[in-house]
């Protein structure tokens, strides 16, 4: 609990059989988070039986892709503050007392792991992740005019139930760049939200994405092109810029 807020976290999973029992320890052991929800997504065999020595609950989602994921973990979350992260061992259950306590004053709190100080030996964020993440964040930025934003790819931020509720119906991407579209929408919608560094460890085994520099290629063009199809209808009023009536 978080002033009396159910505190969420939702874990999507498919190739981390070998951290998830981890993960989900160390997110509980923060003392705030009062549920995980831990999405199968088609995940590697072992895996159910990893998430169920812990007090995760378990859920199935056979569309495969990271989005569809999140989807599913965020229809059975049943918290007021819903807390997205990856249970591959880069994230730090310590980093969520950071997103709950700038959610007293913002209803979304992104996570970005651009901040040096904040990478650890052996993470992937190279010079290519990193600062591919830097310039589509300066470029939704720029297009928007909003807040400071230097990570599109960064799985850890949190929401209020409400910001979650006014969103879902427009979620469309199933894929690696669903991360992109919830800011995107957050944006649109006019909700006020703040980016905060998080740690960002070295993963345990290989990531499907990231840990192909041609695929995280094709990724951030792909990121590229939904912002920019996002900007163009916006000013086309194809897009709805208020749809909650929100100033």
């Amino acid at each position: 609990m978080w002033q009396d807020k159910k505190v969420s976290v939702i874990f999507p999973t498919y190739n981390e059989k070998d951290s998830i029992r981890e993960s989900i320890e160390d997110f509980f052991s923060s003392g705030y988070v009062d549920e995980i929800i831990v999405v199968n997504n088609n995940a590697a065999p072992g895996t159910d039986e990893e998430v169920q020595q812990t007090k995760a609950r378990l859920v199935y989602e056979t569309r495969q892709g990271y989005g569809h994921a999140l989807w599913k973990g965020l229809e059975e979350a049943t918290g007021e503050l819903l807390i997205l992260a990856e249970p591959d061992g880069t994230f730090s259950g310590r980093d969520v007392i950071k997103l709950l306590a700038f959610s007293d004053d913002m209803p979304v709190v992104f996570g970005t792991r651009t901040a040096r100080e904040f990478v650890w030996e052996g993470a992937n964020m190279g010079i290519f992740l990193k600062w591919g993440n830097y310039a589509v964040g300066k470029l939704m930025e720029f297009l928007f005019n909003t807040t400071f934003l230097s990570d599109v790819g960064c799985t850890m931020r949190l929401l209020h139930r409400s910001v979650y509720e006014a969103i879902r119906p427009q979620f469309t991407v199933g894929g690696s760049h669903f991360g992109p579209q919830i800011m995107l929408l957050v944006i649109l919608n006019k909700f006020p939200f703040v980016e905060i560094p998080v740690n960002y460890r070295k993963r345990v085994g290989e990531s499907s994405v990231t840990g192909s520099k041609v695929k995280a290629f094709v990724l951030g063009c792909r990121m590229i092109l939904m912002i920019l199809a996002y900007r163009l209808g916006s000013w086309a009023g194809a897009l709805p810029k208020n749809r909650i009536g929100i100033e």
